[in-house]
């Protein structure tokens, strides 16, 4: 009687597909969620706005980096993560990270770390549309000049939110709605 031979050890079904999709050319975001949440939760939401992991390959995480600055620093953060990720997973699951530079997909609505909407601008004061008025004159072209005057408007905004979240008396401030004394 003949012997069977013996099988190769089988490649998930999502590792194949991947390779097929690569192969032809087709977008694919196949990304394990539970992976991304877990990176998420032990990286935190500064550092993974910059990265995303790709996938898990025999112990070693891919990740991908938005710039060379980020990799260069999760290098000397590499054995803290993994630490992080030990913790959180089996201690064997995820032996070793390897970073990439590339783009890095926009999170979802309603995922924690991504950058809240800009509000709403606050209402500017006549001397701040004054001074706007005045920095804007030297600009010829009319759709540069709404550009730049959305720009000035939602940075005096976001200003003048930022200087009433401040506790009073913690940080000095200036105030650039009103002329200093003796100017007026």
């Amino acid at each position: 009687m003949r012997r069977r031979a013996r099988q190769p050890k089988l490649d998930p079904l999502g590792e194949v597909l991947q390779k097929i999709l690569k192969k032809r050319n087709i977008p694919h975001t196949a990304t394990d969620r539970r992976l991304t949440d877990l990176w998420r939760r032990a990286v935190g939401p500064q550092i993974a706005l910059q990265t995303h992991p790709e996938t898990l390959k025999r112990g070693t995480l891919y990740v991908r980096v938005s710039a060379p600055v980020w990799m260069h620093q999760l290098q000397f953060l590499k054995e803290e993560i993994l630490a992080r990720l030990g913790e959180m997973t089996d201690a064997d699951s995820i032996r070793s990270l390897k970073f990439s530079i590339g783009e890095i997909p926009s999170p979802p609505a309603g995922t924690p770390g991504r950058p809240a909407a800009d509000p709403a601008p606050a209402p500017l004061s006549g001397r701040d549309r004054e001074v706007m008025r005045k920095s804007l004159e030297a600009v010829r072209d009319p759709e540069l000049k709404e550009i730049m005057e959305r720009v000035m408007t939602r940075e005096i905004s976001r200003r003048r939110q930022r200087e009433k979240r401040r506790a009073p008396g913690r940080y000095p401030t200036a105030d650039l709605s009103t002329p200093p004394p003796g100017r007026r």
